[in-house]
């Protein structure tokens, strides 16, 4: 399935009903007087948060929503039904957005979040309301109001505790299948990753956490080569950054600043989230072992190799101190 994080659409609710005139004329009763009814309610349109969604594709196949109108109202004061309201499901961490003005009208970080985009109108009033003293027959009534129309921008933010950062062919998606039960496409090319990957990774008695795969940066990713620029937001929502640098780069210090650079130049904020770094495949140097925190001055790094499982709890110890 093709993984989609961005759709715009349109949703308009239902418009209320009209009032109706009407008299009731009924043997044995001369003057039953007005009996017009109320128009019914313009349905509305929702749109909630579901578990059983990933991703926004549902929603390129429909961008036009519309609930159901009010019906009219009716004589011997009988109401019209209302409209029935629609409901948009979307997977957790969708931000709404209003395309006209770019603002925000509702993050749903949580499972079952929901929100109103767009109200029904009210249904008009017959003429039996407006009856009085004076005026005992009436012969006005309300038509119903319109319900609002709105285009929406829908942008997805996946949910994941620790997010991987790194170069194409880093690591980044043999790391995910050794520590998770995900199972990403994983080949000796660049840009194998294509779309983010989450896996579930247990720790202790039965708590877990989530790590998303996030497809490989280069350097001017934020500016809008290679992919990084369509998911560098991904990252916003992790609590903690994991970098992945292969150590068989020419400088492993230079490779963290470019991909600190990135980040920074996409959000300034990510920089001041937990972070630790993973230099993969450390079972390709031979000889003595290569002095990791020499090379990056972090006390957070780790040589890891995932192939044979080197350093990977470890690494995983630490992370789950930050979550904790």
């Amino acid at each position: 399935m093709k993984f989609i994080d961005y759709v715009s659409i349109e949703v308009k609710a239902g418009d209320g009903g009209n009032g109706c005139i009407a008299f009731l004329r009924e043997k044995f009763r001369p003057k039953g007087g007005p009996s017009g009814g109320d128009g019914g309610n313009g349905g509305s349109v929702y749109i909630k948060s579901d578990s059983n969604l990933s991703t926004l594709s549902d929603l390129t196949y429909n961008k036009h929503y519309f609930a159901e109108s009010g019906e009219n109202g009716k004589g011997k004061n009988m109401h019209g039904r209302n409209g029935d309201d629609v409901f948009i499901k979307v997977p957790p961490g969708t931000i709404i957005k209003n395309s006209s003005t770019n603002q925000v009208i509702k993050d749903l970080k949580n499972l079952g979040d929901e929100v109103i985009v767009a109200k029904g109108g009210n249904g008009g009033f017959g003429n039996a309301r407006f009856k009085t003293q004076k005026n005992t027959a009436p012969r006005k009534s309300n038509p119903g109001q319109n319900g609002e129309f709105i285009k929406l921008d829908l942008e997805l933010k996946v949910l994941a505790d620790v997010g991987l950062v790194g170069f194409p062919n880093a690591g980044k998606s043999t790391f995910i299948s050794k520590i998770s039960n995900a199972k990403p496409k994983i080949a000796d090319y660049p840009f194998t990753t294509l779309t983010p990957n989450l896996g579930i990774v247990k720790y202790g008695s039965y708590q877990t956490f989530v790590v998303a795969d996030i497809p490989g940066l280069i350097k001017g990713a934020s500016s809008g080569k290679g992919l990084g620029s369509i998911f560098l937001r991904h990252i916003e929502r992790t609590k903690i950054i994991a970098y992945v640098i292969d150590i068989n780069d020419e400088d492993v210090e230079q490779s963290f600043q470019i991909l600190r650079k990135e980040l920074k130049n996409h959000n300034p904020k990510l920089l001041n989230k937990p972070s630790v770094i993973l230099v993969t495949k450390v079972d390709t140097i031979k000889g003595e072992e290569v002095n990791l925190k020499a090379k990056i001055n972090s006390i957070n790094t780790f040589g890891i190799c995932s192939l044979n499982g080197k350093g990977l709890n470890s690494a995983l110890e630490s992370i789950v101190q930050f979550i904790k």
